[in-house]
This record gives C-alpha cells, sequence and structure tokens, in this order.
C-alpha cells in the first residue's frame, strides 16, 4: 500500500472512532509498526492528527460542534454504560439538574426507578422523554439552540442562578487537565457552569475521546467536578486522579 493510501485510511479511521491504536493500524493496514509510528509523525507534522500513547487521536477544532444527531451517532453503547453508573448514583426525592447532552439524553430511561426525582434541564429534547416517563421536570426559558436543542441566554442563565440541586450531571466537549473542561459555545458554557457551581455533588459524563481535548469556552477547571467516562487512556489517568475523581465504569 502506498504512503498516501496509508495516510487516507488512518484519517478515515479517526473520522470513525476519533482514537486509533498502532496496534489495530498494524493490523488494518498489514505494515510494520515503525510505519505505521512513521506515517503518525508525519500526519502530526501536517496537522492532521495529534500523537497519543500507543496511537492518535483526532485533532479538535475550538469552535467546532457536531450536531445532536451526529454527537448520538458516536460511541452509543459507552454513553449507554456511563449513563446507567451515573444514574446508580442519585437517591429517592433529590432534586438534579441534567445538562443538555447526548450522554445524560441516554440517563432518561434508567430514571423510572428513582422516587419522587425531581429533574431541570435545558434541553428541549430531555424535557419531553422526562414528561413521557412521568418525571416532574422544569425546563428553563430562553432561546433554542436548534443543533444540540439546548435553551440559553441570559434569561436561562438568572433562572438558573436561582435554583439549587443535589446533583448535576453535565456532558463537555474536552476534558484537559490544564485547559479544564470546555464546550464550543460560550453561552453553553455559562449554563453549565452555573449548574456546576449550584450543586451538591457535580458529575461530568465523559467518553475516553474526550480526555486531553480543548475547545473554546471554559466551563472550570478539573478540580471542580467528578469525572464518569467508560475509560481514560493510561497516560492520562494518574494526572487525572491527581486532580479529581475518575470513575471508570469499563473497570
Amino acid at each position: 500500500m502506498l504512503t498516501e493510501e496509508r495516510h487516507q485510511r488512518i484519517l478515515a479511521l479517526l473520522e470513525e472512532s476519533e482514537i486509533v491504536k498502532v496496534s489495530e493500524l498494524i493490523q488494518q493496514l498489514q505494515a510494520s509498526e515503525s510505519t505505521i509510528r512513521r506515517d503518525l509523525q508525519e500526519l502530526e507534522g501536517q496537522n492532521a492528527l495529534v500523537r497519543i500513547h500507543g496511537g492518535a487521536k483526532k485533532v479538535q477544532q475550538l469552535g467546532f460542534e457536531p450536531n445532536m444527531k451526529e454527537k448520538t451517532q458516536k460511541f452509543q453503547a459507552e454513553k449507554q454504560k456511563i449513563a446507567q453508573y451515573a444514574v446508580s448514583l442519585i437517591k429517592n426525592e433529590e432534586v438534579i439538574y441534567l445538562d443538555a447532552g447526548t450522554t445524560t439524553l441516554e440517563m432518561i430511561p434508567f430514571l423510572s426507578t428513582i422516587s419522587d426525582l425531581k429533574v431541570v434541564t435545558n434541553s428541549v429534547k430531555h424535557a419531553s422523554l422526562l414528561i413521557d416517563q412521568g418525571i416532574e421536570t422544569l425546563i428553563l426559558g430562553g432561546t433554542i439552540k436548534i443543533s444540540t436543542n439546548a435553551v440559553l441566554g441570559s434569561g436561562a442563565s438568572e433562572q438558573l442562578r436561582k435554583l439549587r440541586f443535589n446533583r448535576c450531571f453535565i456532558g463537555m466537549n474536552g476534558a484537559h487537565l490544564e485547559a479544564g473542561f470546555t464546550t464550543p459555545d460560550p453561552e453553553e458554557a455559562m449554563i453549565k457552569k452555573i449548574a456546576l457551581e449550584n450543586s451538591q455533588k457535580a458529575y461530568v459524563l465523559v467518553d475516553h475521546s474526550k480526555f486531553q481535548q480543548t475547545t473554546f469556552a471554559q466551563v472550570s477547571t478539573i478540580e471542580n467536578a467528578e469525572i464518569i467516562t467508560d475509560f481514560c487512556p493510561k497516560s492520562y489517568l494518574a494526572k487525572f486522579r491527581s486532580k479529581t475523581t475518575v470513575m471508570e465504569v469499563s473497570e
């Protein structure tokens, strides 16, 4: 296989999974380890990917955010495991905040087992599904962002500032040791920030592809929330655990 063909295959695999391992590339491309590592080095030099321990990850554009449909299709099985674990932390009669994200969306089918639960959300889609389950729901008022179904704006922020929660569950586009938790939209970042600050226990729900990724707007530092994930890449895990609790549901 020509070098250019291998490069295109590597980038295509990154589009599908966002992280690729050297061992997988050796098998799929029928190339030696030294060849694959050289390919990754060349592609990193072109800013086409970022090398990590044992593989590579997709370059994330700071201001880019996929729409709800695109995000729902990625890592769905992992998100369901994360969501089920997150729900196991909730106790009867609690008031929780559910962020407008695809992983928090996966929590909703499991919430019916909790008695006298009250949920506040800034997602039109979440609110509709919660009502269908017969769960007491309060949706923030404001402008609806079409791509994510999130309610945003100053009205939503002011309403949220007056509320308090036993727990909040927040989705993020990036979890970075130095840059903290980030999301592409500053208005969404503000809503997430307020929810984190107004909760007795704050949880960020991210799949493995979000670690050491950074997007445009910071929500908070890593220390301000516990992380629930399918797994954290081993090269980062100890450093993240030195700053906060990291719960891996694949353990």
